[in-house]
């Protein structure tokens, strides 16, 4: 797929646009130096930074842009390939009609299964998307080049590189804590709707104190299962469990540690172990318990197999497949 590259191919324009940046404000500033200009505003790097910053953020704007239309744009175009009697199917058969069309480009159809207007569909889907993955290609390339050559002829003593690098970076650290705003939004008003839909079928009272927890019951008309039971205590008292159990091994290791590191260790082994018990500290907990899940329990299992114990590797994880 040519759109996996255009990243790559920005970063590598990017990385020369920084050096041709600071460049010519090395060459400004010998000519400060020299006393036939004027001294820089900023540091060379500064300047750098910014023919980078636009050298890369318009490409990579349009590539985003892209990857979120391009699915919409190009099926809206399929469609109109198809016969009548397909366009005209109602909601919920036009969803399922698009779902098999995705599964044929991505090759997910046996091959005697597969309908000829389909099969045309397919192949036009799959010449509209190398179009556009070469179209979106040269536009970004056309845009990369046109903003480099614009701010490398602006790169002058008087030019506020440091201003406008700080502005930037401003700006994308607040779309990125508004991004993170709204998904927390969307998470919390995931689970309430999710909560209010569980809780008009399952009591209240049986869910803080139900005894049993197996969650085996159908939630939706598409699915499986008997009555399940969904009382919380025994999930509150595994969870209390397993955070006895973590304190007893974390809290005298994590003190012993800190006192080791803090008052006997040497200046080398404390500038190597520290940032790397940071670095620790700063990974998410499901990302411990995935692994835990994954490749901890396994082993325990295989391991006590081998020594005649009958180990039970059951998590939540486990549970779900």
């Amino acid at each position: 797929m040519l759109l996996f590259y255009i990243p790559a191919v920005l970063l590598i324009l990017s990385s020369l646009a920084y050096w041709q940046g600071r460049e010519k404000a090395f060459a400004l500033s010998y000519k400060a130096r020299e006393g036939r200009s004027r001294r820089l505003h900023s540091r060379p790097a500064y300047y750098g930074l910014l023919t980078a910053f636009w050298c890369g953020i318009p490409g990579l704007l349009l590539y985003l842009f892209w990857l979120t239309a391009s699915d919409w744009v190009l099926t809206g175009f399929v469609l109109r390939t198809l016969p009548a009697d397909m366009r005209n199917l109602s909601g919920d058969q036009l969803n399922l009609l698009l779902n098999d069309l995705q599964n044929l480009v991505a090759g997910h159809v046996a091959a005697g299964d597969i309908d000829p207007a389909m099969q045309a569909a397919a192949d036009f889907y799959h010449r509209l998307e190398f179009i556009s993955s070469v179209a979106l290609a040269l536009v970004i390339l056309t845009a990369s080049i046109a903003a480099f050559a614009v701010v490398y002829r602006r790169i002058q003593p008087a030019l506020r590189a440091r201003n406008h690098v700080e502005r930037i970076i401003r700006y994308a650290l607040i779309a990125c804590s508004t991004l993170a705003i709204f998904c927390t939004i969307g998470i919390v008003l995931s689970v309430l709707f999710e909560s209010i839909r569980f809780f008009q079928q399952i009591p209240v009272s049986d869910f803080l104190f139900g005894l049993k927890w197996s969650p085996q019951m159908a939630m939706r008309a598409d699915q499986a299962g008997s009555s399940g039971s969904f009382g919380a205590i025994p999930v509150m008292a595994g969870t209390f469990m397993i955070t006895a159990i973590a304190m007893l091994v974390a809290v005298p290791v994590g003190l012993l540690s800190a006192v080791y590191l803090s008052e006997y260790a040497g200046n080398t082994f404390r500038a190597v172990v520290k940032p790397l018990l940071e670095i620790l500290a700063g990974i998410p907990t499901v990302v411990y318990g995935f692994f835990a899940a994954l490749v901890v329990s396994p082993f325990i299992r295989q391991t006590g197999t081998l020594i005649g114990l009958d180990v039970s590797s059951e998590s939540a994880w486990q549970r779900a497949w």
